[in-house]
């Protein structure tokens, strides 16, 4: 699913309340209604659009009444920084995904055996529940330590005068630039599709980092030094 067509999606309030109920329980429109104070011919306006990005489903019952439930598990990271803003596309959650490539992170992988006891399944929400606190505090210290190294790329620029002005108005864009090529992009248009700048600009930005040795030009493509 789009990122963006989910966020403007969920920018509005009454649909995530809907969400919040319905991960509760399914709940028919009559119900969604008393719980949000609203008409149902609203909520079924909200359904709809949710229903049409795959977020909720509908199924009728014995008595042929609709009611509704959450159609997908999915999750979507939202970046905002001085150096950009930017959602990843969100995908599903699933526990079959490889841990094991993740090369900064140690995770114990051991599972316990199926066990139909309660006890058992407690134990293993708690720490399941354990675990993502620990990513999520994770994922806050990568990110503090990205803008930080953000920082320093644009401090250094600013302290180099051939490289841009000095009330750091393109610091900030050589520091976007650096992390373009950091994150895989080797072309003038795929920095500049990452930076979201002009080619021209960009270009310019890389033939300067070249000078100064912290960028390497090999056969028109573009790579940090070292």
């Amino acid at each position: 699913m789009d990122s963006a067509a989910l966020l403007d999606l969920l920018g509005n309030e009454n649909r995530r309340r809907i969400l919040r109920l319905l991960a509760r329980k399914p709940c028919y429109v009559t119900e969604i209604s008393e719980y949000l104070g609203v008409s149902p011919k609203a909520v079924i306006d909200h359904l709809r659009k949710l229903e049409e990005h795959g977020l909720v489903e509908s199924r009728v019952d014995d008595q042929r009444r609709k009611y509704f439930s959450i159609a997908r598990n999915l999750r979507l990271e939202v970046n905002v920084s001085p150096y950009g803003f930017g959602a990843k596309s969100a995908y599903p959650a699933s526990r079959g995904l490889d841990m094991t490539r993740c090369r900064y992170l140690t995770i114990d992988l051991t599972n316990p055996d199926e066990a139909a006891e309660l006890a058992e399944l407690g134990r293993e929400l708690a720490r399941l529940e354990r675990l993502a606190s620990e990513l999520s505090m994770a994922q806050r210290w990568v990110q503090g330590r990205l803008t930080e190294v953000m920082d320093g790329i644009s401090d250094r620029v600013r302290e180099t005068p051939t490289l841009g002005a000095p009330d750091g108005t393109d610091a900030r864009f050589y520091a976007e630039v650096v992390s373009a090529l950091a994150n895989g992009a080797e072309t003038v248009e795929a920095v500049a599709r990452r930076a979201d700048a002009p080619p021209e600009l960009v270009e310019d930005a890389l033939a300067r980092l070249v000078d100064q040795g912290v960028v390497t030009r090999r056969q028109g493509t573009y790579h940090l030094d070292g």
